[in-house]
């Protein structure tokens, strides 16, 4: 506000100095001449010279030059010209305000016309005594005559007549210097506009659209204003030049006012200013459309009118949005300060409030230039300052970008390595070994899967952390013993890192090696492997990890990562990879595919729509050839082709549905007896259980509980019991046995022979029966070995108190042979095979018939 203060001092004081100094400059060359002035009301009936000069009322004028503001009154002005001393002598009168619609110049030598002269600006440009903006009238004078001028004045606008005389150098030399000036503003102003224009095709912004409106209606005023562009654009049409005249002023307004609403952002800024302003604009808007619908003075009173309070809002806009805080809003203030000043004076000179002179005739042209020159620097500060926003806000980008990067390659890093040990992963596993299949495509590559076996019980003891740290520890000393391995090929490798070894789980670990180069060094392989059994120091503890290791082979068992790291998995869990540590993938052995995921799901569903079945096989008693029991074989006839009954029970054991499985065996087999009792045939119904229900702590209730609901089968359920089974689990077997054996139910061991159980432990055994394994009787006839075992087994059985059972038997002479050893009984195919129900009582009426017939 302050600078807003000094800047209306200044003004003031070039006015008050401008007016008081106007005197003295009638010695540059021209003066001012003593005017009297006749006024006619409404421009009143044409008057002729004489009927002037003789007018009662001519008035004499109190300052240099006439300004009558709006008003559409015809003015003669009268005065002499000042004496000369030489023959033609040459003297130019300038009206200079080319805003005049209609001059009537008129010079008289000792009261008799001599020249006369019609001009205006409504009038062509060619008309003209002297092609120039100002009017401009030539005269030569004589000495010793007395000159005076009559000139009739009418206009429009307002009516404002500055006359002075001049000696015609010192004019033209002026009139240059204006030429100049004005050129100068005008270029600065066109300069501007053409910069703005640029700046606003280039970024599109409208702010800069708005400020070259503004800046145009400013150029197109004062070029207007100072008749500039009547001789230069279109000097044969009056009546668009004054058309040009009436636009600008509103065009000017409504510019500005939607550039301070732009620029100060005032929509956002102060919603209570930004209606007032866009109140200027509809105003504006209303104004520039009157100046195709109003006459001339009553537009250019309304635009004018409405002009002065819009450049005063938008000049108290500025300070208000200053005082909030706007940085936008400090040039702005200032530029629209001097332009609101200079705008003012220009309107209260038209209105005839102030006099001529050089500081009110110029005013809006200094005051816009400046406000342009202003604005154009707050306009490239903001620009700046923009630019400097966007290349901070770049930067940020730069930087946001950079950080989402690093948490990118974070988040891959996470991704690609195990949280625990910070080894590569499965999923980097398995991207290296599908690059390295192919790549090297033709080669030959070892898939390693190592799982440490012992993983669980450290956890139990150590606890979550500790055991986080023993296997981080593991880690890296099992990636330096595989680092050493011939043919090792690297997970991952940087400049930081060497990885050999990858994560697939916390437990397991996996790797990958040149199987021929591997295969060149044994005796390095076999040192690797025994430097990973070493136990791990942990807290003063030795700690063994027990790792168990298997491997698979590219070409020979898969040609994809998937399958060889799952066949490397199941190697590892291959009895040869228990009991050695190491293990190759065996086909053979792999009982995993696509079937056996969906056949734990047909188990559940063949259970309980009682899709299962069982066959009988019977035991044939050697004394007399009687049938004297039968074994219950569990079937599946709808998958028969499928799934053998050896693989069907392993499933059983693998997913807990032995428990159900054995249960719906021995309930089925005692029906089964029940129609076998009905039928005459009162025999020993087998029935095999597994491991799993002997260690199950509710079994022998189980059984005890159905045999007590049975008790017609009392003694006549045989639970058969494999050697290799019993083995797994010694102790809960052995006391499980005892239990039903204590209850009266008779306990066989099934498949002896093919087991390592020693003689002390069988001796334990509450068995009544033993049956030999069919691995020693397929070969009986043929292998003197076998013979000597059987028979050796069947005297030891029989001095134990035991029953013996040779399984497997195909041929008559097997039976001979058996009976000369002394067995018991005789199982297999050489009696038949496994029958259904409905066919085994058959069979035995049959067998029956046959023997009865062989004794008779």
């Amino acid at each position: 506000m302050r600078h807003l203060m000094l800047l209306c001092t200044l003004l003031g004081a070039l006015i008050i100095t401008q007016s008081a100094t106007a005197a003295p400059l009638t010695q540059q060359g021209w003066q001012f001449p003593k005017i009297q002035y006749l006024q006619i009301r409404g421009g009143g009936p044409a008057l002729k010279l004489k009927e002037v000069e003789a007018a009662k009322n001519w008035q004499p004028l109190t300052h240099n030059i006439p300004n009558f503001g709006y008003t559409t009154d015809a003015y003669w002005f009268r005065f002499s010209l000042p004496a000369v001393q030489e023959i033609n002598t040459p003297r130019i009168i300038e009206v200079a305000y080319p805003q005049l619609d209609s001059i009537q110049f008129h010079l008289l030598r000792d009261g008799k016309p001599v020249d006369s002269v019609t001009t205006g600006d409504h009038l062509p440009f060619h008309d003209r005594p002297i092609d120039h903006p100002h009017f401009l009238f030539p005269v030569k004078l004589e000495p010793g005559a007395h000159y005076e001028v009559l000139m009739r004045v009418q206009t429009q606008g307002t009516l404002q007549v500055p006359i002075r005389i001049w000696k015609p150098v010192p004019l033209f030399e002026h009139l240059m210097i204006l030429d100049e000036l004005h050129s100068v503003y005008y270029g600065i102003l066109i300069v501007i506009i053409v910069f703005n224009l640029f700046v606003f095709l280039a970024l599109r912004e409208a702010t800069y659209f708005y400020y070259v409106v503004a800046t145009f209606g400013y150029l197109l005023l004062m070029a207007t204003l100072r008749g500039t562009t009547f001789p230069l654009l279109w000097p044969n049409t009056p009546w668009l030049q004054n058309q040009s005249m009436l636009v600008s002023i509103p065009l000017a307004a409504l510019g500005s006012a939607l550039f301070a609403r732009s620029f100060l952002d005032l929509k956002r800024e102060n919603p209570w200013l930004d209606r007032a302003v866009k109140v200027s604009i509809y105003a504006c808007s209303i104004a520039l459309l009157g100046t195709f619908l109003l006459d001339y003075n009553e537009s250019v009173r309304l635009s004018v009118g409405l002009a002065i309070p819009t450049c005063l809002l938008l000049a108290v806009t500025g300070p208000v949005q200053w005082i909030r805080g706007s940085r936008a809003a400090r040039l702005y203030s200032l530029a629209w300060a001097v332009l609101t000043l200079g705008s003012v004076v220009t309107a209260l000179n038209k209105y005839g409030f102030f006099p001529t002179n050089f500081i009110t005739e110029f005013s809006i042209e200094l005051g816009s230039a400046i406000e342009a020159l202003m604005l154009t620097l707050a306009l490239a500060e903001r620009l700046y300052r923009e630019r400097e926003d966007k290349v901070r806000a770049q930067d940020a980008r730069l930087r946001e970008h950079a950080e989402r990067r690093q948490a990118e390659l974070r988040l891959m890093d996470q991704a690609l390595h195990h949280p625990t040990t910070g080894m590569p992963n499965r999923a980097c596993f398995e991207i290296l070994l599908r690059d390295l299949i192919q790549r090297e495509s033709t080669g030959r590559h070892a898939v390693g899967v190592l799982q440490l076996k012992n993983y669980h019980a450290i956890h139990k003891t150590l606890g979550h952390t500790n055991t986080d740290k023993v296997m981080q520890a593991a880690a890296q000393r099992f990636n330096q013993l595989a680092a050493e391995l011939p043919g090792i090929r690297l997970v991952e490798e940087d400049e930081q890192h060497h990885f050999a070894v990858a994560s697939l789980e916390v437990d397991t670990f996996a790797f990958v090696l040149d199987a021929d180069e591997a295969r060149t060094q044994p005796r390095r392989i076999a040192r690797c492997l025994e430097a990973l059994r070493d136990p791990i120091d942990y807290m003063g503890m030795q700690l063994p990890l027990d790792p168990i290791a298997g491997v698979s082979l590219y070409p020979d068992h898969g040609v994809d990562s998937n399958t060889l790291i799952r066949e490397a998995y199941i190697a590892q869990e291959s009895e040869e990879a228990r009991d050695r540590g190491l293990a190759y993938y065996q086909p053979e052995l792999d009982i995993y595919s696509a079937d056996r995921l969906t056949l734990v799901s047909d188990l559940k569903r063949a259970l309980a729509r009682k899709e299962l079945a069982l066959h009988y096989q019977p035991k044939m008693s050697l004394k007399d050839y009687s049938i004297i029991g039968v074994e219950a074989l569990i079937r599946w006839p709808a998958c028969q082709d499928r799934i053998q009954p050896e693989e069907l029970i392993r499933v059983a054991e693998q997913t807990g549905l032995i428990k159900p499985l054995t249960r719906w065996v021995m309930e089925h087999a005692l029906e089964a007896r029940d129609h076998l009792l009905e039928n005459g045939y009162d025999l020993s119904v087998s029935v095999n259980i597994s491991p799993h229900n002997l260690r199950e702590t509710e079994f022998p209730l189980f059984v005890k509980r159905l045999m007590t609901s049975h008790r017609q089968h009392a003694g006549k359920v045989v639970l058969e019991v494999t050697e290799t089974s019993m083995m797994q689990d010694p102790g809960n077997s052995l006391r499980a046995l005892r239990s039903l054996d204590m209850a009266g139910i008779p306990v066989s061991i099934d498949d002896f022979g093919s087991g390592y159980s020693s003689l002390s432990y069988i001796k334990r055994l509450p068995a009544r029966e033993i049956k030999i394994d069919r691995s020693l009787i397929a070969d009986l006839l043929h292998q003197q070995d076998d013979r000597v075992i059987v028979q050796t087994t069947i005297n030891m059985c029989h001095s134990l108190g035991y029953s013996v059972v040779a399984e497997g038997v195909e041929e008559q002479e097997i039976i001979n042979l058996l009976d000369s050893m002394g067995c018991d009984m005789v199982q297999g195919y050489v009696l038949t095979p496994p029958l259904p129900l409905d066919e085994l009582k058959v069979w035995l009426d049959r067998h029956q018939q046959t023997q009865a017939s062989l004794r008779a």
